[in-house]
């Protein structure tokens, strides 16, 4: 029987084609979302200022007790603890790291190139030399990298002023190094960069240096072990995770891609199954009259699942084995794309190994032969003297196993609906977007029943319209139920998915940006181009005339320490309590009030000084009075005071802190921006240009209307966006070409019946007429049912992004997804149509193919 399967492959290219197609785009789309799955479990960064140093001894940005709860800001280690590095056998030497973000100057104040400064003692771990020039050992001298130093115009001997911390220093040139990275890295005296680091005693990392050949492995355990009691979070790397100290950003940001391909992995999964399943079912509902044949000449059930199950090994093997080309140059480049977008770090490596590779086949091979075996089933168990007539009249698609599973999978989108609408709006796609598969499965498994009803629903107006070509559409759409079901099935879920991704994106995008402005009451912002302002400037700007209220804002993130657990339990056991992530808001409390819509529900915001905080309400329970243990970004243990607690957007919440107390304890060390509210009748303009003339003293300043700065957050936020709209067109695209594949494959399983229709006397054009009509009846079914799969993940979402059950985005984008879902179909249906009708009818007419 499998000799016989693959003897037949010859005879139905059609639909094996269709068939291979599917596998192969489905095969490897999973494996691109699988390979950059692999890639966020890695989380590998290959080093390059620190490439020299085979060990790197770094702060542990992991919340102690937890993996998955990281701090946004570097941990910075004890400077001491070299010494005791140095006492391992094997280490030759440690070199302290230190880091710390500036800007160049240009002549006349403008703002350069953005670079990074690291004390000049820690160039011997990349290795840099020096290319020109002399070492900067004197305090004000600055080495900087080749190509920063072009970029820049600069030579030895000249002189440059660089931003640190909001504040213009001036230095000069002793000499260029090359090295990695040398078109954004500086070097000043190591003493100068601890006075611009700002933390006394601490470093970034420890370079640790070991003899010739000598194997990293065991030094690293025993660097690990001497450090074990060191009390602080620190962390020894090797290897690729190294790249780590250079970029803590790796570590708290780089698990975005695990989230990131685990959803849309999983989407493609899905779609994947649907499309290979409908594909396949279609190809071999096409061959029922010839399995018909076989079961009246004696074959048994079993040979017919053999032969059908070993044509569709067969194509998926080799589909599959195809497919690992192509997967991971798709993980790739989605990885290209969403680094450029700032949604995960640049210096994040691609990783994929073999098991993307075995995932995506893994789907492709379940899909394929469980589609085969279901299709196959029924025709399989029918009686041989039932075989012929059940092939002609496909008068069975109702199955009690069918119905349970619609009845579950509904009853999960259902389910998942519920819990959509009452979760936090940031976080509700998360759950939507496996409840729009639930939808659409249990749609699918009731797909004849449905598409009678949506037939029944479209037939009457049509028949109106087109007369005879209606009537005529109208009984070939009842007559082959199943058949057209398998038809409207991509539509629908092309339709569906597009109308529903789409608008999901474009809803949380709203959501976002709608609390953002909510929240912005200022009629002005001040911010930088350098990197950030000082904080001493915000008390400058309040005393400008015609400002009314002024304060800093600059973000983080930091926890809420949750309480010793009773017993006598260890804080890093499974059952202890977790600690609480919460947003941090450094703010002014004397111009909170007047430049945000901050407002306290108890207490006073205008309490916001020295170690206290705005609790978000109902955040742990506390009230005001209460003294909070919290871990600031950086992962400095604090007690704050709660002196207010405010009302906040579900999903929104945040704390706010002094922004003195926070600045220290964020990298940069700086204002972010200053909001500014104008005096009422102070002319807007005049205060722009009062405010700007600051500028002469901080170089790099901008000042910005409120209505720039809300159209710079939705711009960015629209960056963000279209990163998922990356991958989400990924999906629908390859929705799309099923829906042509299988438009395809049925309008061509009917070429026997357009031949008949020929040689009876029926034009070409009336036969185009007839399926014109059945292409707007399948196209109109299609949209229709993926209408309401969009309506039913949307609505939940929306009420809990927006409170309303209405989606947010553009208009046109729903008449453009159902306008090219029609197009689509209708155009494939009559294209297929037209190039069987050039054939003679009585060389087809007695052929089933």
């Amino acid at each position: 029987m499998i000799r016989l399967a693959l003897q037949t492959l010859r005879f139905h290219k059609g639909g094996f084609i269709g068939s291979f197609v599917a596998l192969f785009l489905g095969a490897a789309l999973v494996m691109g979302c699988g390979s950059l799955m692999e890639t966020g479990i890695h989380n590998a960064a290959p080093p390059q200022r620190l490439a020299a140093a085979p060990i790197v001894v770094t702060g542990d940005q992991a919340y102690a007790g937890t993996r998955r709860d990281t701090f946004p800001e570097r941990i910075r280690v004890d400077a001491a603890l070299a010494a005791g590095i140095e006492a391992v056998p094997g280490v030759t030497g440690t070199v302290p790291v230190l880091s710390f973000d500036t800007a160049l100057l240009r002549a006349g104040g403008a703002p350069g190139p953005e670079a990074t400064g690291l004390n000049w003692s820690a160039a011997r771990l990349a290795p840099y030399h020096l290319a020109e020039g002399s070492a900067p050992q004197e305090s004000g001298g600055v080495a900087l990298g080749t190509r920063l130093a072009a970029a820049a115009g600069l030579r030895p001997g000249d002189e440059v002023r660089l931003v640190v911390h909001g504040e213009p220093t001036v230095h000069r040139v002793t000499g260029l190094v090359d090295g990695p990275a040398a078109d954004s890295t500086l070097f000043v005296p190591d003493a100068d960069a601890g006075r611009a680091v700002g933390r006394p005693g601490r470093v970034d990392s420890i370079g640790v240096l070991t003899a010739p050949g000598t194997a990293a492995g065991p030094v690293r355990k025993a660097v690990a072990a001497a450090l074990a009691g060191s009390g602080g979070p620190v962390t020894v790397l090797a290897g690729d995770d190294r790249g780590r100290a250079e970029d803590p950003e790796v570590v708290s940001r780089g698990q975005t891609l695990i989230t990131l391909s685990a959803v849309f992995g999983g989407l493609s999964a899905s779609v994947a199954v649907f499309v290979v399943a409908g594909t396949l079912g279609l190809s071999v509902q096409q061959r029922r009259r010839e399995l018909a044949l076989l079961r009246a000449i004696g074959s048994t059930p079993g040979q017919l699942r053999r032969l059908v199950l070993g044509e569709t090994l067969f194509l998926a093997v080799a589909a599959t084995a195809l497919a690992a080309w192509p997967g991971p140059w798709v993980g790739r480049r989605l990885l290209d794309a969403f680094s450029s977008a700032g949604v995960v770090p640049e210096s994040v490596a691609f990783r994929a190994g073999w098991v993307p590779q075995a995932a995506g086949a893994g789907v492709a091979l379940i899909a394929a032969l469980g589609a085969a075996f279901i299709a196959s089933r029924a025709a399989s168990r029918t009686r041989p003297t039932e075989a012929l007539a059940e092939a002609t009249l496909q008068s069975r698609w109702f199955s009690w196993t069918r119905l349970v599973f619609a009845v579950l999978f509904l009853a999960g989108g259902a389910a998942l609906g519920l819990v959509t609408a009452t979760m936090a709006g940031p976080q509700a796609g998360s759950t939507a977007i496996p409840g729009a598969m639930l939808w659409t499965a249990g749609f699918g498994l009731l797909g004849p029943g449905l598409t009678k009803a949506a037939a029944t629903v479209l037939r009457l107006p049509l028949r109106a319209v087109t007369g005879l070509a209606g009537r005529l559409a109208a009984l070939n759409t009842r007559a082959r139920a199943t058949r057209t079901a398998s038809a409207v099935l991509p539509v629908m879920l092309a339709s569906g998915l597009a109308t529903a991704m789409i608008y999901l994106q474009t809803t949380q995008s709203a959501g976002a940006q709608e609390a953002f402005e909510d929240n912005l009451r200022a009629d002005l912002v001040v911010a930088s181009a350098t990197g950030g302002l000082p904080l001493s400037l915000v008390d400058t700007v309040t005393r400008t005339p015609g400002v009314a209220a002024a304060s800093a804002q600059l973000s983080s993130a930091g926890f809420l320490v949750p309480p010793e657990p009773a017993g006598g339990r260890k804080a890093d056991d499974d059952d202890a309590p977790e600690p609480t992530e919460v947003l941090l808001q450094g703010v002014t409390a004397a111009g909170v009030a007047g430049t945000t819509s901050y407002r306290a529900k108890e207490g006073d915001l205008g309490a916001l000084t020295g170690d206290t905080v705005a609790l978000p309400t109902g955040t742990g329970g506390h009230r005001v009075g209460d003294l909070v243990p919290m871990r600031l970004g950086d992962g400095t243990p604090v007690t704050l005071r709660v002196v207010a607690t405010v009302d906040a957007r579900r999903g929104y919440e945040t704390a706010l802190v002094p922004a003195a107390l926070l600045a220290p304890h964020t990298d940069r060390g700086t204002v972010q921006q200053i909001l500014v509210s104008a005096a009422p009748g102070t002319d807007t303009g005049r205060l722009r240009a009062a405010l700007a003339a600051l500028g002469a003293e901080h170089p790099g300043l901008q000042v910005a209307t409120k209505a720039a700065v809300e159209a710079g957050r939705a711009e960015q936020t629209d960056t963000q966006t279209w990163m998922s709209f990356l991958v989400v067109a990924m999906v629908i695209g390859y929705a799309t070409i099923a829906l042509v594949n299988t438009q395809v494959l049925a309008t061509n399983e009917r070429r026997r019946e357009f031949m008949l229709q020929r040689l009876i006397g029926a034009g070409r054009r009336q036969i185009l007429r007839m399926m014109a009509v059945e292409g707007v009846l399948v196209a109109g079914s299609g949209i229709l049912l993926g209408l309401v799969v969009a309506a039913a993940t949307l609505m939940p979402l929306s009420l809990s992004v927006l409170g309303s059950p209405l989606p947010r985005g553009p208009l046109w984008i729903l008449p453009t997804v159902t306008g090219t879902a029609l197009l689509l179909t209708l155009g494939t249906t009559l294209l297929c149509t037209a190039l069987i009708l050039r054939g003679r009818p009585a060389e087809a007419a007695g052929s089933p193919d």
